[in-house]
């Protein structure tokens, strides 16, 4: 005699159909809410990210400090809600917490350059070798300072490419910041051509420093003849700024002295 199928379902993996429809359905609802959970939390990561980059903003407070601890707090709450979304399908949290000691070694190892991102950023933060807004040079990289997150900083170059780079290497490297000193020097180098007169030279020089307001008188400008080579004379001239008039003074001094030094009579030499 056959076994009736209820019989069969029951000797098969000694589950019946009964156990296993219950065990679909709560992986289902596991799955589902841990989904959620995850869709939700990182929603709530940026809001709340958002909201607190708005407040620090509203306070005057330092926009390195904003975009860094924006980043940070972001980043943290992700990592809280994935925990929490991993813990839904019954993963208890000692279990878990062995199972990141056990890896915690070759973590460690494979994110090592991460972590001296995070330490790096601290220490800008710290020591602010630079903050948002200045422009700066460093990994031969040069653009304004965008953001100061908590791995990585960005910057925004003069054609407006956005570069990104790691905040290990650029705490550990060399920075030359153009914008953290008030003032800036401007220095010039003309050559002009044996037989032509430098004292005309230097007049004209002299003429236009004092007539363009944003040239600063202490320091005093400096103009003198520097090396004489085999084919020109060079003339030096030195001059202050304020930092966010230097490229606006430097420009309009060469094409005033370009054209004024044409008319005069007094020919410019190439050096090569």
């Amino acid at each position: 005699m056959e076994k009736p199928i209820e019989k069969i379902e029951e000797t098969i993996l000694g589950f019946n159909y009964h156990q296993i429809q219950q065990w679909v359905f709560k992986v289902g609802i596991d799955l589902l809410l841990s989904v959620l959970i995850l869709v939700v939390g990182f929603w709530l990561s940026n809001l709340i990210s958002k909201t607190i980059k708005n407040v620090l903003k509203k306070s005057n407070t330092d926009e390195s400090l904003i975009s860094f601890l924006a980043s940070l707090t972001s980043t943290s709450l992700k990592l809280l809600v994935i925990v929490t979304s991993i813990t839904q399908f019954g993963i208890q949290m000692t279990s878990f917490v062995a199972l990141l000691g056990a890896a915690g070694l070759a973590v460690g190892m494979a994110f090592s350059g991460t972590l001296s991102n995070f330490a790096g950023g601290i220490m800008i933060l710290v020591f602010k070798p630079f903050k948002v807004g200045d422009v700066i040079l460093t990994l031969t990289a040069q653009g304004t300072v965008k953001e100061i997150q908590i791995f990585n900083t960005h910057l925004y170059t003069a054609d407006n490419k956005v570069i990104i780079l790691p905040n290990g290497p650029i705490a550990n490297g060399n920075i030359t910041n153009f914008t953290k000193a008030e003032n800036r020097r401007i220095d010039f180098v003309f050559h002009i051509t044996y037989g032509d007169s430098y004292e005309q030279a230097k007049s004209i020089l002299e003429d236009f420093i004092k007539q363009e307001d944003r040239i600063l008188d202490d320091p005093k400008p400096f103009i003198g003849l520097g090396a004489m080579t085999t084919s020109s004379i060079e003339i030096h001239a030195r001059v202050w700024t304020k930092t966010e008039d230097y490229n606006a003074v430097f420009y309009i001094l060469n094409e005033q002295v370009y054209n004024a030094f044409s008319k005069a009579g007094l020919e410019f030499h190439h050096e090569k």
